[in-house]
């Protein structure tokens, strides 16, 4: 669970509402419960999934899943699944699929690499949701980066430079492995699967149905080997802040890989302003209205992108000209 749940009052179908809490996972899975009981409110079931640990580890046969709410981002990967910039890289993504062992979520990992996805920066990270209570929306933001994971040997792992608990190879003390970690990504630094690779999906939490889903972030700031591209292409980039609504219908939103802050209609998705700031963010957008001159404000830290060496210390605000009325 990697960010806080969200507080909101469901209608229970006959008139009334039932206290809710929404947590979501950097599995891709949403959970609504009962936040007096804890009970779900929406189904959950227990499925199998795959065993085969390395002896002395152990896995659970069966984890919940929420089928009552829409699972963001995590389709089942296959070698079809596989994408490039060019046939190359997508033939080494190909090769380097079938290498891997994969058995879907959870596959356990192992001595031999295994392909985990989602990956560890989510499904869903820190950002959590934005409940629009007047329409019943919620809005959520995921990422969609599989990681290369292979266990290995305590002696080796104690040889090498495991400082990085993201990439590389981190110590695991005090157990009988280091863990060996890297993005599954083509020699040109993309991802190995097709995008979008980060969106920002509203669900109507009346019919627990998708309402729309867009890409969110463009290779502007960024593109293969690391070299910047400068092109607002709406690829769709991992994402981390998460977002914000107003009472008048708008969504801002700031964690893309790119450098800008996004308006967006609340109906649908459909972007309706941008900003550039001076470098990314990761946080996620805050608002209020003045007490003296009752304007309202849009506030967000910049501090730069994940992945980028562009890096700051903003702090940017925005607002209507005086005399409109606020959002």
């Amino acid at each position: 669970m990697p960010a806080q749940p969200a507080l909101y009052d469901v209608p229970d179908g006959k008139g009334g509402i039932v206290p809710a809490l929404i947590q979501v996972t950097k599995r891709g899975q949403i959970f609504v419960l009962d936040r007096r009981t804890g009970e779900p409110l929406t189904e959950v079931v227990e499925r199998e999934v795959p065993q085969g640990a390395v002896e002395g580890d152990w896995t659970a046969p069966t984890q919940p899943y929420s089928v009552g709410m829409p699972a963001i981002g995590v389709e089942p990967l296959t070698e079809a699944s596989m994408w490039g910039a060019t046939p190359f890289d997508q033939l080494y993504c190909r090769i380097e699929f079938r290498k891997l062992r994969y058995e879907g979520e959870f596959t356990p990992p192992g001595t031999e690499p295994i392909l985990q996805w989602p990956g560890f920066y989510g499904g869903m990270n820190w950002g959590s949701v934005s409940v629009h209570e007047s329409s019943g929306y919620l809005i959520v933001n995921d990422t969609r980066s599989p990681h290369r994971v292979q266990l290995v040997p305590r002696e080796e792992a104690d040889q090498a430079d495991a400082k990085d608990s993201h990439a590389g190879l981190s110590a695991q003390y005090g157990t009988p492995y280091g863990a060996a970690k890297v993005t599954f990504m083509s020699p040109l630094g993309i991802p190995c699967q097709n995008p979008p690779y980060g969106t920002l999906t509203a669900i109507d939490l009346k019919t627990k149905e998708i309402a729309w889903q867009v890409p969110m972030g463009t290779v502007e700031d960024t593109g293969p080997l690391g070299i910047k591209m400068h092109l607002p292409i709406p690829v769709g980039m991992p994402t981390v802040g998460g977002p914000i609504s107003t009472s008048s219908g708008l969504i801002f939103y700031a964690g893309t890989l790119d450098y800008n802050i996004r308006a967006l209609d609340l109906a649908t998705g459909q972007e309706l302003w941008k900003h550039r700031l001076p470098v990314g963010a990761q946080g996620t957008p805050m608002t209020y209205i003045s007490p003296e001159s009752g304007r309202q404000f849009i506030v967000v830290s910049a501090g730069g992108a994940r992945q980028s060496l562009d890096r700051g210390d903003y702090i940017v605000a925005y607002a209507l000209p005086k005399g409109q009325a606020g959002n």
